[in-house]
């Protein structure tokens, strides 16, 4: 089966957030496919990781040296990899997964989603990337890029290239090509 990558919040949030993160969780793991994380322990992060070993997934978490304590790394991880460089997490989260899910988070969620969706629109890579938003938490982003499109300065194809739904079987469907 294939990869997901999961971007998601490492901090402190409310508990649908953290629910909702667990259930894509269990939801990869009970269809088969590997978690690939930020590798931490903590929040949504952890909440991801540990609900997909609980239902018997695989996880395979990549953390930054420097994040390690910050993050709370992930050491019950099937896999964890260390990197020096916050570049180089990037780098081989992209090249470990066949496809992105970003859940709700900060600016570093919001860093990775933009950095892939970019990256496949302009054709670098051809994974689905999905943004699961239950809660309408991304509402004033996708507004704003509408918005931006209208515009010109996001394409109708770069915005047709972002997958948005509000369901965690959904979302697995998009992210694997199911």
């Amino acid at each position: 089966m294939s990869a997901i990558c999961v971007y998601c919040a490492s901090g402190p949030v409310d508990e649908q957030f953290t629910d909702l993160a667990a259930d894509l969780g269990r939801e990869l793991a009970t269809t088969g496919h590997t978690v690939v994380s930020g590798g931490g322990n903590v929040s949504m992060m952890g909440a991801l990781a540990e609900s997909a070993r609980a239902a018997g997934g695989r996880t395979l978490g990549i953390i930054p040296r420097g994040l390690m304590e910050r993050e709370v790394a992930d050491l019950g991880a099937d896999e964890l990899v260390v990197t020096e460089t916050m570049r180089q997490r990037k780098q081989m989260m992209d090249d470990r997964a066949d496809g992105f899910i970003a859940l709700p988070g900060g600016i570093g969620t919001l860093e990775e989603l933009f950095e892939t969706w970019t990256a496949g629109y302009l054709g670098m890579h051809d994974k689905p990337v999905v943004l699961l938003d239950p809660f309408e938490f991304y509402t004033p982003l996708l507004s704003w890029l509408r918005d931006l499109s209208t515009r010109g300065f996001v394409s109708t194809t770069a915005l047709e290239r972002l997958q948005v739904c509000d369901s965690v079987p959904t979302a697995v469907a998009l992210a694997t090509g199911r």
